[in-house]
């Protein structure tokens, strides 16, 4: 994985739950912002997991290779899922909805970097 493009995809999600969060605060349902903010986010995590896939998939050997195709497969779908149910009832908590998403995904690009990380690649 391309560390940049990580730090990158981690600040776009620690912004996208600060955006949840004061929408949430400020007591307004998601709207066409937080779709197009968390398309740029899903769009730099499907780079993100293209990238990756092709280099597993091109000879770098990861001790749970498995497990890292996997992530790469949640990384990608927490986000389009979690703004579906985050704009299906128009309430306030859709951006909380939309925050637990995103520390959702970070998570699991955590977990990514931990797996290169210990492949040694």
């Amino acid at each position: 994985m391309i560390q940049a493009l990580v730090v990158v995809v981690w600040v776009a999600l620690a912004a996208l739950a600060v955006l949840g969060i004061v929408t949430t605060a400020s007591n307004r349902p998601p709207g066409r912002p937080h779709k197009i903010a968390t398309g740029i986010v899903v769009a730099l995590l499907a780079v993100q997991a293209v990238i990756a896939a092709v280099r597993v998939l091109g000879g770098v050997h990861l001790p749970e290779t498995t497990t890292f195709l996997i992530y790469l497969v949640v990384s990608v779908c927490v986000l389009p899922i979690g703004l579906q149910f985050a704009t299906a009832e128009p309430t306030r908590w859709g951006g909380a909805v939309l925050a637990v998403a995103a520390i959702a995904t970070g998570v699991a690009v955590w977990r990514l970097q931990d797996l290169w990380v210990a492949g040694g690649a």
